[in-house]
């Protein structure tokens, strides 16, 4: 009788951690899911970035002598960069337009700039909602995967630690334009 109680409570205690570890499994899932779908988020707002900074470089042109205008974001586009390099230079070349900007009082006269202009802001606030959600998933994740004892279900379904899309570190994944 003792050996059908010990083996009803191996059972027992065997289907709680198998439980446990099927919830910590999909937890880990959702979480690169929302990972996923955040990095999806800010791809998009970087390519929306890109483009108007390009529509920029033509308005540029036509409202001034400069001929070469941000010729760093002109040669992205047959390029390989990661997220991370692209906001970097997206971010340069905003502040190389606004330095412009000041320069040739033409472009502040000009619709098509201004319009750009605010455009490139809505998209500054989609990109700064973007990272917080991504930075935010990607603490939740990274706490998963780092404490005791979710980290046991992490290591072995081999779940890595994750960046911060900080604009400091490097990201290996590319994205193309």
């Amino acid at each position: 009788m003792e050996l059908i109680i010990n083996i009803i409570y191996s059972i027992v205690i065997a289907c709680i951690i198998l439980i446990w570890f099927v919830a910590t499994y999909n937890k880990l899932h959702e979480y690169k899911i929302r990972i996923n779908e955040a990095e999806t988020n800010i791809d998009s707002t970087l390519r929306k970035r890109f483009d108007l900074v390009n529509k920029s470089i033509g308005i540029i042109k036509a409202n001034t002598d400069k001929t070469e205008v941000l010729e760093d974001i002109a040669s992205i586009r047959s390029k390989k960069i990661t997220n991370f390099e692209l906001d970097r230079k997206i971010y340069d070349a905003i502040s190389e337009i606004a330095s412009l900007k000041e320069e040739y009082k033409d472009l502040k006269k000009s619709e098509a700039f201004m319009k750009v202009e605010l455009d490139l802001n809505e998209t500054e606030a989609e990109m700064v909602a973007s990272r917080k959600y991504y930075n935010d998933t990607i603490t939740d994740y990274n706490k998963m995967v780092k404490s005791f004892p979710s980290n046991i279900v992490a290591k072995i379904c081999k779940f890595k630690y994750k960046l911060y899309f900080d604009g400091k570190t490097d990201n290996k994944k590319e994205i193309k334009i």
